[in-house]
């Protein structure tokens, strides 16, 4: 599996990250502590979030690459994505777009830095 984010989005995201910061995509499954809720759309739903190295992350056991880090991630989310997918930034929307092989996965990508008080 890998992740690839273009160029608005690798902007976006890298203003928020650091070396003591990780990268999550997160399944809104309600499992977790920053699932915001749980799925109650007839949809798959992602966010990416930004945590602290300190900060709780015992529910994302798995990592997928990307050409901004490694993205954490809960295991059994994979089931919901593909081998080689795409997060995109559209800046007129101000909306993140996760996409692979096979289609459009979430169109509206949810983005929270945990780490901002």
């Amino acid at each position: 599996m890998n992740i690839t984010l273009d160029e608005a989005a690798k902007e976006k995201v890298l203003s928020h990250l650091d070396k003591d910061k990780l990268l999550l995509l997160t399944f809104e499954d309600g499992v977790g502590a920053y699932s915001q809720h749980a799925m109650i759309h007839m949809q798959t739903q992602f966010s990416i979030n930004i945590i602290s190295q300190e900060m709780e992350k015992a529910d994302y056991d798995e990592t997928i690459p990307s050409n901004v880090g490694d993205f954490w991630i809960k295991g059994y989310s994979k089931e919901d994505l593909q081998e080689e997918m795409t997060i995109k930034f559209n800046p007129r929307l101000s909306t993140f777009s996760l996409s692979g092989e096979g289609g459009l996965i979430d169109d509206n990508l949810g983005f929270i830095d945990f780490t901002k008080n």
